[in-house]
């Protein structure tokens, strides 16, 4: 199953992919936020019609402590919004520390600064859908073995 990633910011979207098989994450695209939403909701739209994705994985901020403060509530009205746009099944993931995962993975291949920022969007979005990919994958496992 193909599956899109998503980190929603409020300048830049995150963007991933995943293999056919539904096992492997991999950094797409940054979306740079316009002036309309529905236009970017189009963009993500046609990232999934593209690669025929199933299912679209979209990064939930809660906070450190599992409570859903108010960017976790902008994104789930937004996930309503892409839902009714890109025709296939929108689900949240926990994206705790999925921005500093990133950031930690983009400093030990020596990227400054300057580069980090430039694509941090999408690894972040890579590391969201790896996430959701793998614990899909023990949850399959473990209803394998039942």
């Amino acid at each position: 199953m193909r599956a899109v990633g998503v980190d929603l910011g409020s300048k830049r979207i995150g963007i991933s992919t995943s293999d056919a098989s539904g096992t492997l994450a991999s950094p797409h695209s940054v979306i740079q936020r316009g002036g309309s939403r529905s236009v970017d909701h189009l963009a993500i739209k046609s990232i999934v019609e593209e690669y025929e994705a199933e299912v679209v994985v979209v990064g939930l901020p809660v906070s450190m402590n599992g409570q859903m403060l108010q960017a976790a509530q902008l994104v789930l009205s937004e996930v309503e919004q892409i839902s009714q746009v890109v025709g296939v099944s929108v689900v949240t993931f926990d994206e705790r520390k999925s921005t500093v995962t990133a950031d930690e993975l983009l400093m030990q291949n020596n990227l400054n600064a300057q580069e980090r920022r430039k694509i941090i969007d999408k690894i972040a979005a890579t590391v969201i859908l790896q996430g959701w990919l793998d614990r899909r994958k023990i949850q399959n496992l473990q209803g394998q073995s039942q």
